[in-house]
């Protein structure tokens, strides 16, 4: 029997189906994948960011503050505030845009609804209402958009309160290894 990856059977049966999918929701479905993909890109790069480049830079800023001969001095703090906003800047690099992609997301999400139902209103006017057929295409195109979109943006609100706790607290840690003596 081959080696084969437990449940690979299943994740390919997703695929094949994802497109079929897509195109019920409309050209809408299709526009909240783009904004699904930008927005776990960025939101993962932030968490690559936390857990492997940022240390890394922190650890420079406490070098470069314990190599200092003095450190309470005006200049001193004044040098500690911009290392510290600097590091903030850094920390919350991307995450005004992953705000805006969440919240855009149940929008679009709206969007698809109202064009979904305007759809169902031409094949209402149409033919009557004689076609259901023709009027579920609608209706899945009213529906299927506006569960993606409140999807998506549900579990980028947990992703980014975790982001927003995890920036805070390395600021926090960096302020305080970065103390007067």
């Amino acid at each position: 029997m081959p080696c084969t990856l437990a449940g690979s059977g299943a994740v390919t049966e997703v695929l094949w189906r994802l497109p079929d999918f897509l195109d019920s929701g409309g050209w809408v479905l299709w526009t909240i994948l783009g904004a699904t993909v930008l927005l776990w890109t960025l939101m993962l790069e932030r968490l690559w960011y936390l857990s492997l480049v940022f240390p890394r830079r922190a650890e420079g800023y406490c070098d470069g503050w314990q190599a200092r001969a003095e450190r309470r001095s005006a200049a001193a703090r004044a040098i500690r505030t911009a290392w510290l906003a600097q590091a903030q800047a850094q920390l919350n690099r991307y995450l005004p845009m992953v705000r805006v992609l969440i919240a855009l997301c149940p929008l679009l999400g709206l969007l698809g609804t109202v064009s979904g139902m305007i759809q169902v209103f031409d094949v209402m006017a149409l033919s009557g209402n004689g076609n259901p057929r023709a009027m579920a295409a609608g209706v899945s195109r009213a529906t299927v958009p506006t569960m993606a979109g409140m999807v998506i943006a549900i579990s980028g609100l947990f992703c980014l309160a975790r982001l927003d706790q995890q920036s805070r607290r390395a600021l926090q840690r960096l302020s305080d290894r970065l103390q007067h003596d």
